[in-house]
């Protein structure tokens, strides 16, 4: 290894989230709950206190849904608009497809600091309107990387540990009832 070439990135993990993105939410919902996996749970038109992408503020308009399948959440995005961002900008964007890997972090910005020495970089970050903290990072760009490799840093808290433990007991003994359930 030379002096120029970063050292591995190993503190990332488990993960516990595969992010999609994709043109119709319900539509997604439906192949998902036809093979099992469910229920969803949807948040629309998500209020974000802050998000960055590329270094500037932005405002994005956007949905999710999400749902658990065995120990490994999935989550369905769909932006409504066509303001710059990392579900709009990546190879999947224009078919829709696998975009991140989720972990859960005790710190976004402390990740942040260590993983900026390894020369991996915050492409898209902020806040949630309920102060849930999160960070995509740039992952997929580096050597050996494929589309979908992006990798996203959620901070554990209150707020995004009940909700995901809403989510993980709805999913235990599903019976098909109900798969897309609207959150707010």
């Amino acid at each position: 290894m030379s002096a120029e070439t970063p050292t591995a990135v190993t503190a990332f993990g488990p993960v516990m989230q595969l992010g999609f993105v994709v043109p119709n939410i319900p539509a997604s919902v439906h192949y998902w709950t036809s093979i099992g996996v469910g229920p969803f749970f949807l948040m629309e038109h998500i209020s974000f206190a802050e998000c960055i992408y590329r270094g500037q503020r932005t405002e994005i308009d956007m949905s999710v849904a999400v749902a658990q399948w065995g120990a490994v959440q999935v989550e369905l995005i769909h932006q409504h608009d066509a303001t710059p961002s990392i579900y709009n900008t990546t190879d999947c964007s224009s078919r829709g497809g696998l975009q991140h890997f989720g972990v859960m972090t005790a710190s976004v910005a402390d990740d942040l600091r260590r993983l900026e020495s390894c020369g991996v970089y915050a492409v898209q970050s902020g806040s949630t309107g309920n102060g849930v903290r999160f960070a995509y990072v740039d992952t997929d760009t580096r050597p050996g990387a494929y589309p979908g490799c992006m990798i996203e840093l959620i901070e554990s808290g209150a707020a995004i540990d009940g909700f995901f433990e809403i989510v993980r007991k709805a999913a235990i003994n599903w019976d098909g009832s109900k798969p897309l359930r609207k959150i707010g």
